[in-house]
């Protein structure tokens, strides 16, 4: 029997897979999911979202996914892996993403960039379809793969982007925008996650718990051992999810009823003595 089983859950509750039923969303990732969507439907072209590691831009990433699908009008897609060599794996790997038959003569850049141009005029004027493009990892994209998105970014009516584009990255993808202006000068929205504070860390917990079909009015997890958490992780979510999946597993092992403060340093120190102990700085959220 799985250990979460043994807890009254129905499925693992910390996973650090990128599962949108499990995103816990604070004030700031709902005001930029609502922010994202405001930006697809007045078409405005390029938003960026940067996170250091663990805030949980992938999850946000698969969340937006699903939101589109609730909603009629938007073709949309993701990458989730940016890196390419050339410009033309790029534009290569663009048209698979999208679902666009590729030539059957070898193209050039000329080709793919005609190519993906009758596809967005086809999609946005004759469809009426908004078409949103996720890149995960953006960090990952080099200064080529940058330029490509940024000629697709080109393609427009009078009032409108034909291609809505979300990059996702770490806090390095930054500087790397700031050293394209004819890039930069195009993104419309500019998000960055922070961390969460002590009581969304406890609310993210108790979601999670919810979320995995946790219903005893008995808590897992003692404020102490909250306070603990948090303290330790500095809000980061992965981290937060990684500590909690631990101290569960304990829980079950020593047959105990809730994760208290006690066994969460010794989790803590048992990290620090190996080497695993991690060390974050909190962002500043804007939006």
């Amino acid at each position: 029997m799985s250990y979460f089983r043994l807890l009254g859950l129905d499925r693992e509750p910390f996973s650090t897979s990128p599962d949108p039923a499990f995103l816990y969303q604070s004030q700031q990732y709902r005001a930029t999911l609502a922010n994202l969507i405001i930006e697809f439907r007045l078409k405005r072209g390029l938003s960026v979202v940067l996170g250091d590691i663990g805030t949980g831009k992938t999850t946000m990433g698969r969340k937006l996914v699903q939101l589109l699908r609730e909603r009629r009008g938007f073709t949309f897609h993701m990458i989730l892996d940016p890196t390419y060599p050339s410009e033309e794996l790029f534009f290569n790997a663009l048209l698979r993403t999208l679902t666009i038959e590729l030539p059957s003569q070898v193209p050039t850049l000329v080709d793919y960039r005609d190519i993906l141009e009758r596809f967005l005029f086809r999609k946005g004027i004759e469809e009426r379809q908004t078409v949103v493009l996720i890149v995960d990892e953006a960090h990952k994209l080099n200064a080529l793969s940058l330029e490509a998105l940024r000629v697709l970014l080109n393609y427009e009516t009078n009032e409108v982007k034909l291609l809505q584009l979300v990059l996702l990255g770490q806090m390095e993808l930054l500087s790397t925008l700031q050293g394209l202006p004819n890039l930069v000068d195009r993104i419309s929205l500019k998000c960055t996650l922070e961390p969460l504070s002590l009581s969304e860390t406890r609310e993210m917990i108790q979601f999670r718990l919810q979320e995995a079909g946790y219903r005893s009015h008995a808590p897992l997890f003692s404020e102490e051992a909250i306070a603990e958490i948090y303290e330790y992780t500095d809000g980061y979510p992965r981290r937060i999810a990684m500590v909690c999946h631990t101290a569960l597993r304990q829980l079950v092992m020593r047959h105990g009823r809730s994760v208290d403060r006690g066994m969460i340093e010794e989790l803590i120190q048992r990290e620090i003595e190996t080497g695993w102990s991690p060390s974050r700085k909190p962002l500043k959220s804007t939006c």
